[in-house]
């Protein structure tokens, strides 16, 4: 080597002037945590924003039933497609910079909602909706860039609880508003409360310093949305549609063929928008897996609990509640996740997340299997919601953790991204499960269909024997994963 090539200039840095100054002035992990929390509230808001006007939507939007089904379908789809995608844009260009980008379609879409008396604008502004859920799953990622490793655990735990904590709080909040005011007044408050999100994680949250860099794998995404659009369409409509119609088969047949062909292709591309070679380490693959069954069985409280509090108690089954009512019963659920999440964290630290994953599919086998014979009266709906609460915390306090520690942290928000949409697949298949048991399990009163206590059962039972089989499923997960040592992108302050 020359004297004149001696010194070469270091390498250009990703970040701006101000962003390294901001640096200079890290917020605290308390600031930092409650922030994401927050945002990941409002985000997990959104998906129970309209369940309390379901029933008015067709008269309000002057459609049929079977097409406002869209104004849900749509955002569920939206947010299975864009969460992955935003995670690797996240590790490429900053995962700052991306919540924020999806902060902003989020309050977008709840000003065309607000602003919407038709279904096409309406189910245009749940899309972008829809995409902004991907701010948890970032949420997460961020934690591990800029905090403390004995922080960590109970900041993702604290995260995590707010898939449910969001929903279970905010649906009485949305009930409420419904009854009293008029419905846009929901969209309102979601574009507010967004913003709100925005201003605190522009002004708190520290810039994004680890970052993957190289090329977004255009062809991959598409490929990964098309396979995916045909096999949740296939499965969240065909209840609809009919299971055997040429629509129905050929929409999950194409969405299956079109993911196998992508992920030959993704395996030969060297920036591929998921590293299958990581996602199928036994770690993270069994971990998606016992995902599936989690969000399957959590979702089936949300799915079933409603329609037996809310059912005419003429049928000798239904609890006759209000939607206000029945959301409060339901609340038990997400508080339980979040008052529990430090009990979960301090298990993940002591015992392995595998042990808190464990733990929490247990419990939920043990709910539901007390559900298919306690379903009769309201104290037996709070009891089984509040325990799936306990089983669902420590569960989704350990899914993160446990991708994260199998991951490199150039692909945590990736791979945290892909963890999200197994949680949605099982969410949709439990969703289309539940619709279809309680519909072809029922008696009439006058012209109306009650669904029938073995109805509920089956649905119960059901929801048991898949939390049962994420249990088996995370036996096998190892009880250590690779170690990639101090992952934090930003000097980090040291604890005693």
């Amino acid at each position: 080597m020359s004297a004149d090539n001696f010194y070469e200039e270091p390498p250009k840095s990703p970040l701006t002037a101000a962003e390294r100054a901001r640096l200079t002035r890290r917020p605290s992990d308390r600031a930092t945590t409650t922030t994401l929390a927050l945002t990941g509230l409002i985000a997990a808001f959104m998906q129970t924003l309209v369940t309390p006007i379901i029933p008015q939507l067709p008269t309000l939007l002057d459609s049929t039933t079977a097409d406002t089904t869209w104004v849900l379908t749509a955002t569920l789809l939206a947010a299975a497609i864009s969460t992955p995608i935003s995670g690797r844009l996240g590790d490429m260009y900053g995962k700052r910079r991306v919540v924020l980008i999806l902060l902003i379609l989020m309050a977008a879409g709840s000003i065309v909602c607000a602003l919407s008396n038709t279904l096409i604008p309406m189910v245009i502004g749940r899309i972008f909706q829809g995409v902004g859920l991907g701010v948890i799953s970032l949420g997460i990622s961020i934690l591990r860039d800029v905090l403390h490793p004995k922080s960590l655990g109970g900041a993702v735990a604290l995260v995590s609880a707010t898939l449910g904590v969001g929903g279970a709080v905010g649906l009485p909040v949305a009930a409420v508003i419904a009854q009293n005011f008029d419905y846009h007044y929901l969209f309102w408050l979601a574009a507010l409360l967004t913003i709100v999100a925005v201003v605190l994680v522009a002004t708190i949250i520290p810039v994004s310093t680890l970052r993957a860099g190289g090329h977004f794998d255009f062809v991959g995404a598409i490929g990964f949305g098309l396979g995916l659009v045909g096999i949740l369409l296939a499965v969240s409509k065909g209840s609809t549609w009919g299971w055997t119609s040429p629509l129905t088969l050929g929409l999950f047949v194409g969405g299956v063929v079109i993911l196998v062909i992508w992920g030959f292709v993704e395996l030969r591309t060297k920036e591929a928008l998921i590293d299958l070679r990581v996602a199928s380490r036994r770690p993270v693959l069994l971990t998606n897996l016992a995902s599936i069954s989690v969000g399957f069985a959590f979702f089936i409280t949300t799915a079933s609990l409603p329609v037996l509090l809310e059912a005419p108690t003429v049928s000798g089954v239904g609890l006759g509640q209000t939607l206000i009512i029945s959301s409060l019963c339901l609340m038990p659920l997400g508080l339980v996740m979040f008052f529990m999440s430090p009990v979960a964290a301090r298990l993940s630290n002591t015992r392995g997340p595998r042990t808190s994953l464990i733990l929490g599919g247990i419990i939920i086998t043990i709910a539901f299997a007390l559900a298919v014979v306690l379903h009769s009266q309201i104290w037996h709906v709070i009891l089984v919601s509040t325990i799936v609460g306990f089983g669902v915390g420590f569960a989704y306090a350990a899914m993160p953790t446990l991708i994260m520690r199998a991951v490199p942290p150039t692909e945590t928000a990736a791979a945290n991204g892909l963890n999200s949409v197994m949680r949605t697949l099982g969410s949709t298949v439990a969703a289309t499960l539940v619709g279809v048991i309680l519909a072809s399990n029922f008696t009439l009163s006058g012209k109306v269909p009650i669904p029938t206590s073995q109805a509920f059962q089956m649905v119960f039972a059901m929801g048991s024997a898949v939390a049962l089989a994420g249990v088996l499923l995370a036996f096998f997960i190892p009880r250590r994963g690779k170690d990639y040592g101090n992952t934090a992108s930003i000097p980090i302050q040291r604890q005693g």
